[in-house]
């Protein structure tokens, strides 16, 4: 595992975007009803938020840091450099962060980068934002991370339709040479790279007229080629056997414990993978909010999601220490030690 600590990073602020179109899972067909209450209660999640076909990840996005950036009052001119993570692009090519740049109106010389990252995302995210304002000395960035994963669903399959829903969101990022060092733990498992994969339509396998034909693989799960394909059990394992040692590892180099951590905000999978690391780390239940019952599984976006949907009071000012551990498409895995001080928040935004 990579171990490693950024100094001088400030994180400023949090926002969120999801589709006003909310689904329920108590509604799912080919279900029965017991059958549905049962996963439902396995899984965790009730409702799900499903973006509109005119709806991708970047409008989210965008929608969230202009809402960031009027609450913080900060001026785009001096906003240095952008990243987007996504695993659903507006398109292949271009990247998405140069269009965004853009649509924000931030200044001709924003760097922008684009990051195929997933359910990792937002502390890969995090920890290249925040090396490169460190070495650089780069007064401000922004770090966007979401997706409409929904899209890559197969309308057929029963095994993916209950976890998955669509979020945007946005992370205000400075250099500060006050700030408490960021402390992170990443480690790839690329031998399983397949284990959440879109099989066919990029490079390696381009979409023919075999794509378009639906394969049926049983319990009401039916896909094209094109489609997103998961090994639950191989995700479930990897989850149970990978996140705990990478977190213990990380409160280990980092001389920190769980008692000194306020909250540990986990990738939001499914709550049976939750409980299960929360029970083998020790961790007391309050210390490990969720976001599944009302959201779902937003990819990426679950971490920043989880912490805006639980952790704001009346103040919107969040002032904690948190473990922030991302896990799953790749399979990846990064955790992160971060010390929020006064870090401002907005309401979640609805399109």
């Amino acid at each position: 595992m990579a171990f490693f600590s950024i100094e001088n990073i400030q994180l400023n602020g949090i926002s969120a975007a999801v589709p006003k179109n909310l689904v329920s899972n108590y509604t799912l067909p080919g279900f029965e009803k017991e059958e549905l209450e049962k996963l439902i209660k396995t899984i965790g999640i009730e409702h799900r938020r499903v973006a509109t076909e005119d709806i991708c990840a970047s409008d989210l996005c965008i929608a969230a840091a202009e809402k960031l950036l009027n609450e913080l009052k900060w001026d785009k001119s001096e906003i240095e450099v952008l990243f987007f993570v996504s695993q659903t692009p507006d398109y292949n090519l271009p990247g998405s962060s140069m269009h965004i740049q853009e649509r924000l109106g931030l200044p001709k010389s924003c760097i922008t980068f684009d990051i195929n990252q997933g359910c990792a995302g937002y502390v890969y995210g995090l920890s290249l934002i925040s090396a490169f304002l460190s070495s650089a000395k780069i007064s401000k960035g922004l770090l966007l991370v979401g997706d409409t994963i929904t899209r890559l669903i197969s309308p057929k399959d029963n095994s993916l339709i209950p976890i998955f829903s669509d979020c945007g969101t946005a992370t205000a990022v400075s250099y500060n040479t006050s700030a408490k060092k960021i402390s992170f733990n990443i480690s790839t498992e690329g031998k399983d790279y397949d284990a959440i994969i879109v099989p066919e339509g990029g490079a390696r396998k381009p979409m023919d007229k075999v794509s378009y034909e639906d394969e049926n693989f049983g319990n009401n799960v039916t896909r094209k080629g094109f489609h997103l394909n998961m090994k639950g059990l191989d995700v479930f394992n990897f989850s149970l056997k990978k996140v705990v040692p990478n977190v213990e590892e990380l409160l280990n180099r980092a001389n920190q414990n769980s008692e000194n951590i306020d909250f540990f905000i986990f990738h939001q999978a499914n709550m049976l993978i939750l409980d299960s690391i929360e029970k083998k780390l020790n961790i007391d239940s309050s210390k490990v909010p969720s976001s599944l019952k009302d959201f779902g599984n937003t990819s990426g976006a679950t971490i920043p999601l989880t912490i805006l949907t639980n952790l704001v009071k009346e103040g919107k000012v969040i002032n904690s220490k948190m473990v922030l551990s991302g896990f799953g498409v790749g399979l990846s895995l990064a955790s992160a030690i971060v010390d929020f001080n006064d870090v401002i928040t907005t309401e979640l935004i609805e399109l």
